[in-house]
């Protein structure tokens, strides 16, 4: 605040104590002071609540490692706790509530049957005057840019027309022309997925007996195009050289993926690609996971 504008404000200050508008306060909390310029040049002293109930402060740390285990309500517990400990100065003697996305937890002060971790978390609750309240997740948009993976598809994901150069030094792609009085060159881009699955299709037993069958109009499920097999809209994908394990691993691994459960990650794939027993392989492959 500039001396002039702090010179102002003790002066309004004084004044409003003195004729009992305000009192002093020793909470912790403030609201920002703006000075309005009136039209014959004096200040306006303001008082800035437009940013009411922002967030203050932010705390996250890692399960340990006898955590890991805990069911959903107690790892909510286990948030609740954390926060009343390291924000015990804010939240100490006075009323405030603990907004929670599991509705179980809003019942917990009345439940008949404790464990003992539970009736230990419980006996620190009672040391402050707070209530539980349920928000629905969906409807808890400040936390959700911290807290929840957004499910973003692939699918999604549109390309937008750029200057090609940007799209060069982004991939990193470099050009060498043949002749160096060579004034147009041509970058050419072709789906190497697409590629891959079409050398190899016929490499695979059952899907060389689906291609014969489209050949011979006894299968109207699938069909081919540009001598691929496809089913609708779907890419057959063989059961050779690994392809539909790296497809797995870039559907689960991809930066854009962010470790999808099992229905999220077939409902992302059943798209695009199509192949005996895809559902059932997709959650073999989620259930082998160590991270999750």
């Amino acid at each position: 605040m500039a001396p002039v504008e702090l010179k102002e404000l003790k002066a309004q200050l004084k004044e409003l104590l003195e004729k009992g508008f305000i009192r002093p306060s020793v909470s912790p909390w403030e609201a920002p002071v703006l000075f309005v310029k009136k039209k014959d040049g004096t200040l306006r002293l303001c008082i800035d609540y437009r940013q009411l109930n922002r967030v203050i402060a932010y705390a996250s740390r890692q399960l340990r490692s006898h955590e890991i285990n805990y069911p959903v309500h107690d790892l909510e517990l286990v948030a609740v706790v954390f926060a009343l400990k390291i924000w015990r100065h804010y939240l100490y003697g006075e009323t405030f509530q603990i907004y929670n996305d599991h509705k179980s937890l809003r019942y917990l002060l009345s439940q008949r049957e404790l464990n003992l971790r539970q009736k230990r978390w419980i006996e620190l609750l009672k040391d402050y005057d707070c209530t539980i309240e349920y928000h629905p997740g969906k409807a808890n948009v400040v936390a959700d840019a911290l807290s929840r993976k957004y499910n973003v598809s692939t699918a999604q994901i549109q390309l937008s027309r750029l200057p090609n150069l940007i799209h060069l030094r982004a991939l990193n792609v470099e050009l060498n022309l043949e002749q160096d009085e060579a004034l147009v060159a041509t970058l050419k881009l072709r789906p190497m997925l697409h590629d891959r699955i079409k050398k190899v299709q016929n490499k695979d037993s059952d899907m060389v007996k689906l291609i014969e069958k489209v050949k011979a109009n006894l299968e109207s499920e699938f069909e081919l195009r540009d001598e691929t097999l496809w089913l609708r809209h779907r890419l057959c994908v063989p059961n050779v050289d690994d392809l539909r394990k790296d497809i797995l691993e870039e559907a689960y691994m991809a930066a854009y993926a962010m470790h999808p459960g099992t229905t999220k990650m077939y409902n992302t794939l059943k798209q695009h690609f199509w192949w005996p027993g895809m559902k059932k392989q997709v959650a073999e492959y989620v259930s082998r996971c160590m991270t999750c």
